[in-house]
Parts: structure tokens; C-alpha cells; sequence
């Protein structure tokens, strides 16, 4: 439910993004994946997660993917995005 519920219900006017990696056993081997989210504080000022995803790594095209499916689920009044320079978002 939370990587598909509308966003659609507060403006988000803060949206703080982050990943980090963590190891996954794929095919009976251990490989490194980025775990991407989006935390934001809404017009009554309290915190929500948005969403998260994860992928092979931080690249453009996973963050243009995972925003974009944060817009298409009612994602509104966003102000300010806070983040530590992803070179995926500086893209």
C-alpha cells in the first residue's frame, strides 16, 4: 500500500530523498542494491513516507522513474527537495 497510495489527499511542501545500498541475494549470489525514498512533511507539518523503491543502483534513470511515479500518485506543492547530491538526481 505505501508504494501505491495517492499523495494527493496534503500538499508535501518539504520532500527529503535519500539512498542507500544494502546486499540482496540474487540467484544465489550476494550483490549490492540501492534502496531509494522519499520522506516529506505536509502542510500540517507532519512527516510521511511517500515511497521507496529499489534498483541496481542510484542512477537517472531509477530517480527519474521513482519521482515521476511519485508525481503520478498526486505528489503536489512541493517547495523545497532536500537531498545529498545524488549524482542520479543532479542528472
Amino acid at each position: 500500500m505505501l508504494r501505491t497510495r495517492r499523495l494527493d489527499h496534503h500538499g508535501f511542501p518539504y520532500v527529503f530523498v535519500d539512498a542507500t545500498y544494502v546486499k540482496v541475494r540474487e540467484a544465489g549470489l550476494i550483490v549490492s542494491v540501492a534502496v531509494i525514498i522519499a520522506v516529506a512533511v505536509n502542510t500540517e507539518g507532519r512527516r510521511e513516507v511517500l515511497g521507496m523503491a529499489v534498483g541496481p543502483s542510484e542512477a537517472e534513470p531509477f530517480w527519474t522513474k521513482f519521482l515521476r511515479t511519485l508525481t503520478r500518485r498526486g505528489l503536489r506543492g512541493v517547495q523545497l527537495v532536500i537531498s545529498d547530491a545524488h549524482e542520479g538526481l543532479k542528472a
